[in-house]
């Protein structure tokens, strides 16, 4: 599978909706938040594409695997989400949007990075500890 990293647009909110729903059933951000999120001045949103079909199969929309986000706020940045359709998970996507928010939190003047994760979420627990985060007490 190969993927391409790029700005979420808002063309893409019907696929972030329903993926968010896939991901987070309880508590799944509705169209009205994603509007907000990708209109926010200090938040930056990418959505990971199939290659195969970059434009997508509908013309207009192209097919979106995962997202991720961050908050941008001077020396620090915050994982917003990251997310990715169950049928590809385990195949490295998540690391992938994780490194590319690393680099664009760098590259933003960001000297840190925080994330909030549930304690229950073990999959995304160890998707950031083996990147080298480490729990704050």
């Amino acid at each position: 599978m190969t993927v391409l990293l790029a700005p979420a647009h808002w063309r893409d909110l019907p696929q972030l909706v329903q993926l968010e729903a896939e991901a987070h059933p309880h508590d799944a951000w509705t169209e009205v938040a994603w509007w907000g999120e990708l209109a926010g001045a200090r938040r930056e949103y990418v959505v990971a594409v199939d290659s195969a079909h970059p434009g997508g199969e509908v013309p207009g929309q192209r097919h979106v695997l995962g997202y991720a986000g961050l908050d941008h706020a001077g020396d620090t940045s915050d994982v917003m989400t990251i997310a990715t359709l169950p049928r590809v998970r385990g195949r490295g996507l998540g690391r992938r949007l994780l490194e590319e928010l690393v680099a664009r939190s760098r590259a933003a003047g960001a000297e840190r990075l925080l994330l909030e994760v549930r304690a229950d979420n073990t999959a995304a627990r160890g998707l950031y500890d083996s990147a080298g985060f480490r729990l704050l007490q």
